[in-house]
């Protein structure tokens, strides 16, 4: 069975008890977008799903794995694609504060594979996990944002507490060097604002969406050249932030002032561009994502950096 059948089943599975669709007809949208369009097949597949979510006049939450026959238990490291319904065991490593009504419970699951984020709706109406517990979680959607995989609970969700304990893993890279290339689409950028879509703006439309209001963020997609390899790094605006000591705020205010948001990329290239840095964070694709950033006091050779930036 082909990749796009295979995703057209899975969907068709979704929503054959709401909707009077068939594989085919499934199948046939995942083609025009994949084929014709050239959207990569998960994006793709969101796309549809959206569609018929929207047809189907229900919410995301009230969409189950489907099939009858069960999700497939992953680990950690195993979540690479969002979109996907699985079981996962794990540890919750850390709770967090939810910074939205929405919002019941959000912080940090783990296993022997690594760690990944979890947000619990309070919709959902699940019972609350507890820090130090682990737990098997039935019924869960993988979610995508800035290049970081994730786990969502929805009142689908089945919460079952597990009486042993899982040695937590890492996943974590740390790479270092001089800070030789801040790469386009870097600095003040534009998100597409609509839900479960952090696709970037080009020119005010979303891929997916179209013409739409964005919403502003930070982000630096960086190289550094440890003399020997480059690496590729992406900081999200926490990172960013503290990197650049520019917050969003005033990124905001630098762009409005000169009517131009290249200003902001510009600004941060003059600040921290053959400086040495340490990061350390997880990867995704063939970037480390920053989570922890350490300055270096060596210093950089202006000369040798300009020529790997040029080079790159």
């Amino acid at each position: 069975m082909t990749d796009l059948r295979t995703q057209a089943t899975e969907i068709h599975e979704q929503f054959e008890d709401q909707l009077d669709v068939s594989v085919e007809d499934v199948e046939e949208r995942l083609d025009t977008l994949v084929n014709e369009y050239k959207v990569p097949l998960s994006e793709a597949r969101r796309s549809v799903v959206n569609t018929y979510l929207d047809e189907a006049g229900m919410d995301r939450d009230q969409l189950g794995g489907g099939g009858g026959g069960g999700n497939e238990q992953v680990q950690v490291a195993d979540v690479d694609a969002p979109e996907e319904w699985v079981d996962i065991t794990g540890k919750v490593v850390e709770l967090w504060e939810a910074t939205s009504d929405a919002v019941a419970q959000v912080g940090l699951l783990g296993d022997e594979t690594g760690t990944i984020k979890f947000t619990k709706w309070s919709k959902s109406d699940l019972p609350a996990l507890e820090e130090g517990t682990v737990y098997h979680l039935r019924n869960v959607v993988t979610d995508e944002y800035q290049g970081r995989f994730s786990v969502k609970l929805n009142r689908t969700t089945v919460i079952e507490e597990v009486d042993e304990d899982i040695e937590v893993g890492s996943d974590d890279v740390t790479v270092e060097g001089a800070l030789v290339d801040i790469q386009s689409g870097s600095g003040l950028i534009n998100r597409c604002p609509e839900d479960d879509c952090t696709r970037v703006l080009q020119n005010g439309r979303c891929s997916e969406h179209g013409e739409v209001e964005g919403e502003f963020d930070l982000r630096i997609k960086g190289v550094l050249d440890d003399g020997e390899d480059v690496h590729e790094v992406l900081f999200d605006r926490e990172a960013t932030e503290n990197l650049t000591g520019i917050t969003l705020e005033e990124a905001k205010e630098m762009a409005m002032d000169a009517l131009d948001t290249s200003v902001v990329a510009d600004e941060m290239r003059a600040d921290v561009l053959g400086r040495y840095y340490r990061v350390t964070g997880p990867t995704f694709g063939r970037y480390v994502l920053v989570d922890d950033l350490e300055t270096l006091s060596e210093p950089a050779d202006p000369e040798a950096v300009l020529i790997k930036a040029r080079s790159i």
